[in-house]
C-alpha cells in the first residue's frame, strides 16, 4: 500500500512540475465556467491571448438563465471583449499562479455592458486548471491552456 502511495505522489508530481498558468507573449487560455452575480446567474466562456509579459487581449461570452431586466429574453447574453493586465512577474508569483485585474466591454441584449475584475488562476497539469473572478461579475470554473 506504501508503495501504490508513493508511486501516485510520483505520477501527480511529474504532472504538476511543469504547469505554468502564465507564460506571456503567444499564451492562449480558454475558461468555463458559472457567474455567481452580476447582471446573473448563468454559465461563462472566456478565451485570452497573451500580447506580452503584461497583457492579454480576449473576448467572451455569459449567457444568463434568466434576464437582468424583468426577464427580458433580449437581455439573456452578454458579449464582451476583455484586456487582462498578468501581475505574475510583478509579484514574483509560483510558476502555478496567475493574478489579473481587468476590464470588460461589451453588449447585453440592447445595453451597453462594462464590467472590472480581479482574477486568480491555478494551474494542477501543464493544461488544466482552476480560476476564479470577482468584480461586477463574480465567476468559478475551469481553465484550459492551449
Amino acid at each position: 500500500m506504501k508503495k501504490l502511495v508513493f508511486m501516485l505522489m510520483v505520477i501527480f508530481w511529474g504532472a504538476t512540475a511543469n504547469a505554468q498558468a502564465w507564460t506571456g507573449k503567444g499564451d492562449q487560455k480558454v475558461q468555463l465556467g458559472l457567474n455567481a452575480w452580476g447582471y446573473g446567474t448563468g454559465v461563462t466562456g472566456t478565451y485570452d491571448y497573451g500580447l506580452n509579459k503584461l497583457l492579454s487581449v480576449g473576448a467572451g461570452v455569459n449567457a444568463y438563465f434568466s434576464g437582468y431586466k424583468n426577464n427580458d429574453k433580449d437581455n439573456r447574453v452578454f458579449v464582451f471583449g476583455r484586456l487582462n493586465f498578468h501581475l505574475k512577474e510583478a509579484l514574483d508569483l509560483p510558476e502555478k499562479w496567475d493574478i489579473y485585474p481587468g476590464v470588460d466591454l461589451g453588449v447585453l441584449g440592447r445595453d451597453f455592458g462594462i464590467g472590472a475584475h480581479i482574477g486568480a488562476r491555478y494551474f494542477f497539469t501543464e493544461k488544466v486548471g482552476v480560476f476564479a473572478e470577482v468584480g461586477n461579475n463574480g465567476s468559478i470554473g475551469v481553465s484550459f491552456n492551449l
